[in-house]
């Protein structure tokens, strides 16, 4: 069964940073693309940053020039290191994995989600 597990939240003052991991588990042929998602209260799911396998990358315009995504390939784990933090950043942060398992399947998973805060 497939997992990601995601780390690094918390709560932070604005201007400060802060990095989220998220490592996918089980038994699976290849990850393709990974993003970072969130969530704040009363509003939809948007997208925050995604990358391709090859490293292409895709930002929101709201953290343009302040957060950047990168992964690991060789262990199945995507980065989102987040500067200049502002209040508007406060959400629950999905991570989520385009996986192709052993048998051929490929299928879309999400994190459980990780809280950030954005607070003095």
């Amino acid at each position: 069964q497939v997992q990601l597990v995601e780390s690094g939240g918390g709560l932070v003052q604005p201007g400060g940073s802060l990095r989220l991991s998220c490592a996918v588990s089980g038994i699976i042929f290849r990850v393709y693309g990974m993003g970072w998602y969130r969530q704040a209260p009363g509003k939809q799911r948007e997208l925050v940053a995604a990358i391709t396998r090859d490293g292409i990358t895709n930002y929101a315009d709201s953290v343009k020039g302040r957060f950047t995504i990168s992964r690991d390939n060789a262990k199945n784990t995507v980065y989102l290191q987040m500067n200049t933090l502002k209040p508007e950043d406060t959400a629950l942060y999905y991570c989520n994995a385009d996986v192709v398992g052993i048998g051929g399947g490929f299928s879309g998973y999400w994190g459980q989600g990780t809280q950030v805060t954005v607070s003095s």
